[in-house]
C-alpha cells in the first residue's frame, strides 16, 4: 500500500511538473492540453500524443517524456518553435489544433547529454534565473535528461579551501574572472582576469540551486563536478610534503597562470574530495554522477600507463568512499586534442582503472572525428555519441549536420547496448538551435525521413507550410551544413587583419548558400523569430564571405600598386562592415550591447560591473594567451564598434604605404592594432543598439541587390 502511494505521489508531480511547464511556454496550452501517467515501455522512456473531446492529451513515463510530446505537439500540429532565449515568446496559432492520429514515441537510448563546460564562458557567464528557466524548460523540451550542472562550483570550493586554512584572498586570487571560469574548472588556467568578488560567489550559489530543483523536478540529472586534483598552488605552504605537481601550459599562457596537481595517491586527495563532495551536496544535494575530467589540454605528470591507470582508480576509490552510488562521466575530448600522446595502450589503461560501466564517456566531436572508433569502443566503458557543432561561440554558418545524422545511425547499428546516450557538447548557443534539435530528436523513434524532418523545420519557422523556406533549407542542409566545424571559424571580418593572409576560407559551394538566401527572400512576410535567425544567418554569412573575396582583391591591387582598384574595393570592404552591423540589429542575441548588458546587470557597485564588463569584453575579442579572435562574434555593435576600427587601421597603413611605394610595415601595424584592442577592452562606454528597421526581409532584399554586381563576379570566379 506504501509503495502504491509513492508511486502514485511520484505521477501526480510529474504530471503537475508537465503542466507547469506547458504554463510557462503559453497560458493558452493549458486550456488546451493534458498530461497523464504511463508505464515506461520496456524500461524505455516513452510518450504518446493525441486528442480525446477537444482536449489534446500527452502521456509518458515521467515529466520529461511528457515534455518531449509537448515539443512535438508544439513542432509538428501547432508549426512553432520554442525558442532557447527567454526573450523570445512562443507564438501559437489563434485556434490550437487537435491531433488527428495518436502517436506512440519510444527513446532510442537512455540518457540525452547538453552541455559543455565552455558554454559557462562563450554563452552563460552572466544569466540569471529567467535565463536558466527558459533554457530548462527547452532542455526539457528537447529530452535532455542529463544537463551539465557546473554553476556555483566555486563556492563550495571557497569553503574547502578556506576550512584547509587558505585565506580569502589567497582563494578568490585562484580563481579566475567570471567568463574565464570554464578553464579554471577545467585545470588549464588559475588567476586569469580575477580575483572573483566574493558577490559573484554568493550569487551563483543560489542560482544553482534554482538551476538543479528545476531540472530535477523535470526528470533530469544533473552532472555536478567532483575533485579531479586541481588545486591551488599556495596549497603547498600549508601542506609541504603534498604531492602536488606543477601542470602544462596551457594556450600560451605566463607560468603565473599554469595549475597544480595533487597526486591522486597521496591521502589529502581523499581528504579533499570528501570536503568538496559533502560541501556540495549540502548546497545543491547529488544524483551521484561526476563529471571529473583531469589533464584535459594538459600533460599529465606522466604518461606511464601504470600512472594512468593508478590515476584515475584512486580517484574513483576516493569518489565512492564519500558516495558508494557514484558514477564518473569523463569527456573523451583528451583523446581528441591530444590524441598524439594517448596511445590505446595508455588510453586503456587510464580507463580500465574504473570499474566497467561506472565511467561513462563523452564522445566529443563525433561529427568529426569517433573516438569509440578509434579506442575500440572505449575499452568497455559506455559511451554517449555527442555532437559538437560550434567552438568559441562563432556566428558562423557551419555544422556537420547531414553526416552527423548518418554517423548516429549506424553507431546505433554497431554498438549495441555500448552505446548509451546521445547528447552535443556545443560551446556556445549562438542564434540558430536547429543542429542541436536535430541531433537530440535522433535519440527517439520519430521515424523521419530526412526530407520530412526538414519540412517540418521550415514550415514552423515561416509558421505555415512555406515552400520557399522548404527550398531555402533543403539547400542548407544538403550542400551547406556539411561543414566540419573549426577554430577560429567566423567569417574574415571578425579576424585580425593581415596582408595577404587569411585565416578563413569558404568551406562549401557559395552558389548553394545564395541560392538558400535567396528562396528565404522569396516569401512574402516574416511573422516568426525563427525566420528572423534564417534570414540573419545566412544573410550575415554571404556579406562576411564576400568580406573575404573583397580582402582579397585589395591586398591584390596593393601588391599590383592598382591604386583606383584599391580604393574601390576599401569602399566595399567598408560598406559590408557598416551593412553586417546593420543587419545583425535584428535579432537582440546578435548585439554587443545585450552581452555587456547581462555582464552589467549581475554586479552591485560600478566597481563590480565594470570588473564584469572587461571579462566580458576580453572574452569575446583578445581572449589571452595565443587565444586572439578566438571567440570572436559577428554581432551588431561589436562590427562596427571593434571590427571596422581594426580594418580602418589596417587600411588606412596600407594606403599610406601605397601612396609613399613603400612596402607595408606589418610591425607598425600590429603595434597599432594591439592597442586599440587594449584600449577596446578596458572600455566601459557603449550606445545600446536597437533594430535598424522592423522589416527584416526588405532590409535582406535591400543588401541583396546593392551586392548584386559582387555577388555576380564572385560566383563567376568561383566556377
Amino acid at each position: 500500500m506504501l509503495l502504491a502511494m509513492v508511486a502514485n505521489t511520484m505521477a501526480a508531480d510529474d504530471v503537475e511538473q508537465a503542466r507547469a511547464l506547458a504554463r510557462r511556454l503559453s497560458p493558452a496550452l493549458a486550456g488546451k492540453v493534458e498530461f497523464r501517467q504511463i508505464a515506461a515501455a520496456d524500461g524505455k522512456d516513452v510518450f504518446t500524443l493525441g486528442s480525446e473531446g477537444g482536449k489534446v492529451i500527452i502521456r509518458g513515463n515521467n515529466a520529461g517524456s511528457m515534455a518531449v510530446g509537448l515539443n512535438r505537439y508544439l513542432n509538428h500540429y501547432c508549426m512553432t518553435t520554442v525558442s532557447w532565449y527567454a526573450d523570445v515568446p512562443v507564438q501559437l496559432p489563434r485556434v490550437l489544433p487537435d491531433v488527428p492520429a495518436t502517436e506512440r514515441v519510444t527513446a532510442r537510448v537512455p540518457q540525452r547529454f547538453f552541455l559543455n563546460y565552455c558554454t559557462w564562458g562563450y554563452t552563460m557567464p552572466f544569466w540569471q534565473w529567467q535565463d536558466w528557466e527558459r533554457f530548462i524548460d527547452w532542455m526539457a523540451l528537447n529530452g535532455v535528461n542529463l544537463p551539465l550542472a557546473i554553476t556555483g562550483q566555486e563556492a563550495v570550493w571557497y569553503n574547502v579551501w578556506t576550512s584547509l586554512g587558505l585565506s580569502d584572498k589567497q582563494v578568490r586570487a585562484y580563481f579566475t574572472g567570471p567568463a574565464y571560469l570554464p578553464w579554471h574548472r577545467m585545470a588549464n588556467i588559475d588567476g586569469w582576469c580575477g580575483p572573483l568578488p566574493k558577490e559573484w560567489l554568493d550569487g551563483q550559489t543560489v542560482l544553482q540551486q534554482h538551476i538543479v530543483e528545476r531540472e530535477r523536478a523535470l526528470g533530469m540529472r544533473p552532472v555536478l563536478p567532483a575533485f579531479a586534483g586541481h588545486v591551488p598552488g599556495a596549497l603547498r605552504e600549508l601542506f609541504p610534503n603534498a604531492d602536488i605537481q606543477a601542470l602544462g601550459s596551457w594556450a600560451g599562457f605566463d607560468d603565473q597562470f599554469r595549475t597544480c596537481f595533487l597526486n591522486s595517491e597521496d591521502p589529502l586527495y581523499s581528504r579533499i574530495q570528501r570536503l568538496f563532495l559533502e560541501e556540495q551536496t549540502r548546497l545543491f544535494g547529488t544524483d551521484h554522477i561526476y563529471g571529473i575530467d583531469p589533464f584535459n589540454e594538459v600533460d599529465p605528470p606522466s604518461f606511464e600507463p601504470d600512472y594512468l591507470n593508478k590515476v584515475t582508480r584512486h580517484i574513483y576509490e576516493s569518489l565512492t568512499a564519500v558516495d558508494p552510488e557514484a558514477e564518473w562521466l569523463q569527456m573523451a575530448w583528451f583523446l581528441y586534442y591530444q590524441r598524439n600522446d594517448y596511445t590505446r595502450e595508455r588510453t586503456r589503461a587510464m580507463l580500465t582503472g574504473v570499474p566497467q560501466g561506472k565511467m561513462t564517456m563523452l564522445d566529443y566531436y563525433c561529427e568529426y572525428k569517433e573516438m569509440w572508433r578509434e579506442h575500440d569502443g572505449f575499452y568497455g566503458q559506455p559511451f554517449i555519441w555527442c555532437y559538437l557543432g560550434n567552438f568559441g561561440g562563432n556566428t558562423n554558418v557551419q555544422g556537420r549536420v547531414k553526416e552527423a545524422g548518418e554517423r548516429i545511425e549506424r553507431a546505433l547499428q554497431e554498438c549495441g547496448e555500448d552505446l548509451v546516450g546521445i547528447g552535443s557538447t556545443l560551446e556556445g548557443l549562438d542564434v540558430q538551435q536547429f543542429p542541436y534539435e536535430y541531433i537530440l530528436e535522433k535519440a527517439w523513434d520519430f521515424n523521419k525521413t530526412d526530407r520530412q524532418v526538414i519540412d517540418e523545420l521550415a514550415d514552423r519557422h515561416a509558421g505555415g507550410t512555406n515552400e520557399h523556406a522548404r527550398e531555402a533549407w533543403q539547400l542548407l542542409y544538403d550542400n551547406v551544413l556539411d561543414i566540419t566545424p573549426g577554430n577560429f571559424a567566423a567569417p574574415l571580418p571578425c579576424s585580425y587583419p593581415t596582408l595577404g593572409k587569411e585565416s578563413r576560407a569558404v568551406k562549401y559551394d557559395p552558389q548553394q548558400l545564395l541560392a538558400a538566401w535567396d528562396a528565404l527572400l522569396d516569401q512574402d512576410q516574416v511573422t516568426t523569430d525563427a525566420m528572423t535567425i534564417d534570414l540573419l544567418w545566412v544573410g550575415r554569412q554571404l556579406l562576411g564571405d564576400l568580406f573575404l573575396i573583397e580582402k582579397q582583391a585589395l591586398d591584390r591591387a596593393f601588391m599590383e600598386r592598382n591604386e583606383s582598384d584599391f580604393y574601390a574595393h576599401s569602399n566595399v570592404m567598408y560598406e559590408l562592415l557598416s551593412d553586417l552591423d546593420d543587419l545583425n540589429s535584428h535579432h537582440p542575441q546578435a548585439s554587443l550591447s545585450q552581452w555587456l548588458q547581462q555582464a552589467r546587470d549581475l554586479g552591485s557597485t560600478p566597481a563590480v560591473k565594470d570588473y564584469y564588463e572587461m571579462n566580458a569584453r576580453r572574452l569575446i575579442t583578445t581572449w589571452g594567451g595565443s587565444l586572439n579572435d578566438y571567440a570572436c562574434r559577428n554581432w551588431s555593435g561589436l562590427m562596427w564598434d571593434y571590427y571596422a576600427k581594426r580594418w580602418e587601421i589596417y587600411m588606412r597603413k596600407a594606403t599610406v604605404a601605397l601612396i609613399n611605394h613603400q612596402e607595408f610595415d606589418t610591425d607598425d601595424c600590429r603595434a597599432a592594432l594591439d592597442k586599440l584592442q587594449q584600449q577596446w577592452v578596458n572600455a566601459t562606454e557603449l550606445e545600446a543598439t536597437g533594430p535598424y528597421s522592423n522589416d527584416i526581409l526588405g532590409h535582406c532584399r535591400e543588401l541583396r541587390e546593392k551586392y548584386r554586381p559582387q555577388f555576380d563576379a564572385w560566383l563567376q570566379n568561383s566556377k
